[in-house]
């Protein structure tokens, strides 16, 4: 099936920012539509997001130029093509942008193509979107779908929320639940405690960027003590049935070779330092998982890390790997992380990515699909995650509707594969 025109336009993020959306469109008439996220605590290595500058229009954060990259370079190239080959319209995106960082035509002009043909391309074989995205990485029809652990954001911190705790993201795993259905109820009942122990408090339950509540906790460990409390009110057992998982989101918090934790008031912190807070609070609580515990630059933190961990926990690189299948090799050469974050606006096309997952599996490293903190109503995730049998996914809270939005997706088509879905385990569970 040929494409017969792209065509995109600007539209709003979760958090109001102006982002891209492509349409592209199939000589039959069908069609189908991608808009692209946009990460706050965003990684030095990643694929360029294209923004215009100009403060008359959103703050300089308009999306004009990517827009027009789409409509008058993309579009004209790819016409004609068949939109089931996915890496052939990559490539030719690739090599019309010609840089490292798609810093000519952006990251997000890509993107949005990128992820609209492969939408495209599921309309084009009349199966499901996740069905089509299996046939990328196994050509052979897929008998079970692994359905993915989520990762549940149900406490924010660093950017994504301003006064909270220093560290970005304090999450959830329903590790127990025996589907997707379960696991995202265990996860609202949890989700739902804990904003009353806030409000009992005193404090405010407004949430942040993705969703997990901001209060003005007096510490950065006092929200595990908060969430280890609605774990048990919420009737389940921490670390059998609900287990703990970190983003610090590390970079935000490393000023001249130091980490600084200002809610503890603790600053100048080496990476052992750092690494020995990670070792208490794995003693203390059920954290089977850290994500960017470390700078994006400190391979010597995370190696230490690793092996103070000695592999009974996951540890998570993201602004490390940036989805670069070159940075993740040189994380295995490191011995710095024994789990990759998948996000595809990072790189800039479903190929690129698809390639990050195939090495990782390859060097029996884990995946996880994320979002970002800037995202879209459209959920992508919940299907990229169960089409790439991935087994993990980080979407976010039990509240906004961008977040929410994901989970229904998942429970959708959990319900739909019936007996074909199975629900993944977690390979390094304490």
């Amino acid at each position: 099936m040929k494409i017969k025109t792209i065509r995109a336009h600007e539209l709003l993020d979760s958090r109001g920012n102006p982002t891209i959306e492509a349409v592209a469109v199939l000589e039959n008439g069908s069609m189908a539509a991608a808009m692209v996220p946009s990460g706050a605590s965003t990684g030095q290595h990643e694929a360029l997001e294209l923004r215009d500058g100009d403060p008359a229009r959103y703050l300089g954060r308009g999306v004009l130029k990517a827009v027009a990259h789409v409509n008058d370079e993309i579009a004209p190239a790819l016409a004609g093509m068949d939109v089931r080959d996915q890496k052939g319209i990559d490539q030719t995106m690739l090599e019309l942008d010609g840089t490292a960082k798609k810093s000519r035509l952006g990251a997000n002009a890509i993107l949005s193509v990128s992820i609209a043909c492969l939408k495209a391309g599921a309309v084009a074989e009349g199966i499901p979107f996740y069905a089509y995205v299996s046939t990328l990485l196994d050509p052979e029809p897929a008998g079970k779908f692994i359905m993915p652990i989520p990762m549940m954001n149900v406490l924010n911190g660093g950017k994504h929320a301003e006064g909270s705790a220093d560290m970005q993201e304090y999450m959830i795993m329903p590790v127990g639940a025996p589907c997707i259905v379960e696991a995202v109820r265990w996860g609202a009942e949890v989700f739902h405690r804990l904003g009353k122990i806030i409000q009992d408090k005193s404090w405010p339950t407004t949430v942040g960027d993705e969703g997990g509540y901001a209060p003005p906790v007096k510490s950065n460990e006092e929200p595990l003590q908060l969430i280890m409390q609605a774990i048990e009110k919420a009737g389940y057992r921490p670390g059998e049935q609900v287990a703990i998982a970190l983003d610090p989101a590390a970079t935000e918090l490393h000023v001249d070779n130091k980490y600084h934790l200002e809610k503890d008031g603790r600053k100048d912190l080496t990476y052992e330092q750092m690494v020995d807070l990670y070792e208490d609070w794995i003693r203390k609580y059920p954290i089977i998982s850290i994500e960017d515990g470390l700078a994006e630059e400190d391979w010597s933190g995370f190696n230490h890390l690793m092996e103070e961990t000695e592999g009974k926990i996951q540890i998570v690189g993201d602004d490390l790997f940036v989805t670069n299948a070159q940075r993740v090799r040189i994380g295995i050469w490191e011995n710095a992380a024994n789990s990759v974050l998948i996000k595809v606006n990072q790189i800039g096309t479903i190929t690129e990515a698809l390639e990050t997952i195939k090495l990782a599996r390859e060097h029996e490293m884990t995946c996880i699909i994320s979002h970002r903190s800037g995202e879209t109503e459209l959920p992508f995730e919940a299907d990229f995650a169960v089409g790439t049998h991935v087994g993990q996914i980080k979407i976010g809270s039990l509240s906004r509707s961008e977040r929410v939005a994901e989970y229904n997706q998942l429970m959708r088509i959990e319900r739909e594969l019936g007996d074909r879905a199975e629900v993944a385990t977690f390979r390094l569970r304490k």
